[in-house]
């Protein structure tokens, strides 16, 4: 197999309680033997919140891992972590993959949230004041950032254990209808993600995005494929995508004893239209 040239993780939430990730250290064995890491969003949470202390202790981990590291790092932006940095997505093999963190497919943002009609109201704002450019993409995504930035944290950086159970129980859980709402945005994600190559990259064949925390792998009528990499928090699990100069692979990843390993491969793509090679494994 070809030197891997880009991996792709997301949905860290580095600093939340249930995040796996309790040390940056543990993502060091996907450092090895690649050129580039890309964090495809809400790697830590930079939203405005109570504890603004523990926030700045979150950047400076991950500024340190990043600086550390012999890997390049990519950040880009997501709904947890909409100023991290200036990159919103990124396009790879020549623009046939598009890497955006995927709460773009939605047009507010978390539809399974308690502030989803907020955040459709904040996109609409946004949206009223950015001036319109050639590239769609470009401000829309602009737009959902403006809006995220503006809709506070709630359990994420709570340190007392009790009470951010209690508050992840009422953020996630209630009332029972935010279930339906989660369901019916892993139903959809194909369908958007789909929707949002033919609208606004014509010419790309992948979407690689997270934010559902719902991972899979799914080919399209048209020969489009989106795949969602889950999340390090629970209960879905996660996926990692791999680019070599020929082809693009979706691994598992594996726990051993705590740090985060390439795992089976479960899917494999030619990066050419002319190959046939295009397969899942499971």
């Amino acid at each position: 197999m070809s030197q891997v040239k880009t991996r792709i993780i997301s949905d860290i939430h580095y600093g939340d309680r249930v995040s796996a990730v309790g040390n940056f250290a543990q993502l060091s064995p996907l450092l090895e033997d690649t050129d580039t890491l890309i964090l495809n969003g809400d790697t830590i949470d930079t939203r405005p919140g109570p504890n603004p202390g523990y926030n700045h202790q979150l950047q400076e981990d991950l500024q340190e891992f990043t600086q550390s590291s012999s890997t390049e790092i990519k950040l880009l932006t997501g709904n947890h972590d909409p100023d991290i940095s200036p990159l919103h997505f990124t396009e790879l093999a020549q623009g046939s993959v598009v890497v955006t963190h995927g709460d773009i497919l939605f047009s507010n943002i978390v539809p399974w949230g308690r502030d989803a009609a907020l955040a459709r109201e904040l996109v609409e704002q946004a949206l009223g004041i950015i001036k319109p450019s050639e590239d769609e993409l470009t401000r829309l995504l602009q737009a959902h950032r403006q809006a995220a930035a503006k809709i506070p944290q709630y359990h994420q950086s709570e340190r007392n254990g009790l009470r951010y159970y209690t508050s992840f129980l009422t953020d996630t859980i209630w009332p029972p209808t935010r279930f339906f709402h989660i369901l019916n945005s892993w139903r959809k994600f194909p369908l958007l993600g789909q929707a949002l190559l033919s609208a606004h990259r014509a010419k790309a064949r992948f979407l690689v995005s997270g934010h559902t925390h719902w991972p899979g792998v799914w080919s399209r009528s048209d020969g489009r494929v989106c795949i969602n990499t889950g999340s390090y928090c629970p209960p879905c699990g996660r996926l990692m995508v791999e680019l070599t100069d020929d082809q693009l692979v979706v691994r598992r990843i594996l726990i051993i004893r705590r740090d985060f390993h390439p795992g089976q491969i479960i899917a494999q793509f030619a990066l050419t239209q002319s190959a046939d090679s295009n397969k899942q494994v499971s």
